[in-house]
């Protein structure tokens, strides 16, 4: 695989959380359309070796014969696959983060082998890419580029699990400051049981700055076949059978200053900055397994007979299938859009600045965390409607309904639990409003000011959206209206308040993902007319009809919690006429999205 030779689509530079108070046009944002013809040669690729290669050895990689994952991972990196985000003077490609979640979404055909390599080309290698000395990075980069060599990030604990910071692994300086001894142990690590170097976090104590005397987070790295350093046995996973999970053990393990990965106690800065890169990718998975799994139950669905015709005839089935289709393209829409908006904050960036580039990736926390959430809870949506289309098969082994429902629960835990990620969107986005980095409390005042003004004049706007437009902005008026509220009753106390955090969050990710679709429809529309686009416009439509509704939903949860009497009664007027509008006919919507992808027999935009 050559580099990139056409250059990247780069949209606008945009701020990192703002499209609260912003209102991007279809220009800013890069989408699937967008793909250059190297973009498309990746994907392809990609999509081709998972269906010829990776699918044909799902019954042995599910039996936990790690021989030939490690063959297929060492296959991919012959084809490149393994070295997109490692930099050219280590054996990589260095290709930009649009490749990178292109290979994610296109590999993600079967569940346990795209674990493997998501685990092993992220939290396995982007540690060593950003923090690693020279000397680690000549020495462990080539192998990891070339798929010679597996990585794997050993950061959880039995007792610290979201709550990393808190360790209780130890790492201790030898007197003669040549080497740490590590003791502990680690929980869940992907790839434990054939990876070769491990990225581990353990607490030590920090000798000079103004942590001196204090233990704080520190990662090392740690070769396979280290003594001190124990695999422990296979864990029986509920999903994701075929992929490695085991504890690691650390009894007075002895790693050489040399193998300390970045600064001593900077260990959470390596974690939490991995984590948002490792977000945005799990998203792209997550929409990669559900486009799988939707044309499982279209094909099903064609074939399977009842009552003298097939089941892809008949209404509720269509509405299922309608639904998963929707799903896959608003998640192709958001995600696409988020790692857009990364590449074009890293345009211009030298390449060895890495903490700019991280410092940059950072800025997209919010959008990062966003992709995650949504993704991962509408993947379990399509498996859980896959399977329903199944019916009895599938709940059997031998259909692959079964195996995709056990395999997607995983991503709502993976890389931060999806409860965890909604106070990370809600915590950044009011942190930054109150710091004033982002203009969110100007924005809120200025609604507050206008909702007790009354009804204002609506914005008239052309073109088969128009309607789903105006939706956008009264989403955007709910949201900020009862964050506003809720920011007023409890200020900084507002992080105590998690269920009010959450249901923020919630609005929050539907503001996101409804607009990303709407944008995404609408250049969609503005390329090829109103016949050409009409599939996109009709699945925008669907899911800002839902969106809405759950906007307003997720407000009156709020109002309900920090408000009562005469002001909760005056809130609640205010929310019902921001919230009014027209319903669309989603049924008919529906019926129009099913039977063009049942046609297609396959998820088709």
């Amino acid at each position: 695989m050559a580099t990139l030779t056409t250059p990247s689509p780069i949209v606008t530079r945009i701020a990192g959380g703002s499209f609260l108070i912003t209102d991007p046009t279809p220009s800013n944002c890069f989408f699937p359309e967008d793909f250059t013809e190297e973009h498309r040669q990746i994907a392809q690729t990609t999509a081709d070796f998972a269906t010829n290669e990776i699918l044909p050895m799902s019954d042995v990689i599910e039996a936990k014969d790690f021989s030939v994952t490690r063959r297929l991972i060492k296959e991919a990196g012959d084809l490149g696959l393994t070295s997109v985000d490692i930099p050219e003077e280590y054996g990589g490609l260095e290709m930009d983060k649009r490749t990178s979640a292109i290979i994610a979404d296109n590999i993600a055909k079967q569940g346990s082998f795209s674990v493997a390599f998501s685990a092993n080309v992220g939290i396995g290698t982007m540690p060593l890419v950003w923090y690693g000395t020279e000397a680690q990075k000549k020495k462990y980069l080539p192998k990891l580029a070339s798929g010679e060599f597996v990585g794997a990030y050993a950061l959880s604990e039995s007792t610290s699990g979201s709550d990393a910071v808190n360790a209780s692994t130890r790492a201790v300086l030898s007197e003669d400051g040549q080497s740490y001894t590590l003791n502990g142990e680690k929980m869940w690590i992907t790839n434990a049981g054939f990876a070769d170097i491990f990225t581990v976090f353990a607490k030590c104590e920090v000798k000079e700055g103004k942590d001196a005397g204090k233990e704080r987070l520190t990662a090392f790295l740690i070769e396979r076949g280290t003594p001190g350093f124990t695999v422990g046995k296979e864990e029986h996973k509920l999903g994701i059978r075929g992929s490695s999970t085991c504890p690691l053990i650390l009894a007075n393990c002895v790693v050489p200053k040399e193998n300390l990965l970045g600064e001593v106690g900077k260990g959470h800065h390596i974690a939490f900055n991995i984590l948002n890169v490792g977000r945005y990718k799990l998203g792209n998975a997550a929409v990669g397994a559900s486009r799988m799994t939707l044309g499982n139950g279209i094909r099903y669905a064609k074939e399977r007979k009842a009552f003298g015709k097939t089941i892809s005839e008949f209404g509720l089935i269509q509405e299922k299938i309608a639904d998963m289709a929707v799903g896959v393209f608003v998640g192709e829409a958001l995600c696409y859009r988020t790692v857009g908006l990364i590449d074009a904050a890293l345009d211009g960036v030298e390449k060895n600045d890495t903490a700019e580039i991280q410092k940059r990736i950072e800025d997209y926390a919010v959008e990062c965390s966003i992709v995650k959430v949504w993704a991962s809870e509408m993947l379990d949506k399509v498996v859980d409607e896959t399977l329903q289309i199944f019916a009895g098969y599938g709940y059997v082994e031998e259909y692959p309904a079964e195996r995709a429902y056990r395999d997607a629960r995983i991503n709502r835990i993976f890389e931060g639990t999806n409860e965890i990620n909604r106070l990370i969107i809600t915590g950044w986005l009011m942190k930054s409003a109150m710091s004033g980095k982002l203009a969110l409390m100007p924005a809120i005042k200025q609604l507050m000011d206008e909702v007790m003004a009354g009804p204002s004049p609506k914005e008239d706007r052309e073109g088969p959206l128009a309607g789903e437009f105006a939706l956008l902005a009264a989403a955007k008026k709910l949201t900020l209206f009862a964050a506003g509220a809720a920011t007023q009753k409890y200020m900084a106390k507002l992080v105590d308040e998690q269920e009010v955090m959450a249901a923020i969050a919630d609005s929050i990710i539907e503001v996101y993902a409804m607009e990303s679709a709407i944008l995404r429809a609408e250049k969609l529309a503005t390329g090829k007319g109103s016949v050409g686009s009409a599939i996109p416009v009709a699945m925008a439509r669907v899911y800002a009809a839902g969106a809405i509704e759950r906007i307003e939903l997720a407000s009156r949860r709020i109002i309900a919690a920090v408000a009562e009497g005469d002001m909760a009664r005056t809130q609640f007027t205010i929310l019902r006429r921001l919230a009014k509008h027209d319903p669309a006919d989603t049924i008919a919507l529906r019926r129009q999205v099913a039977r063009h992808v049942i046609q297609a027999g396959k998820y088709a935009v």
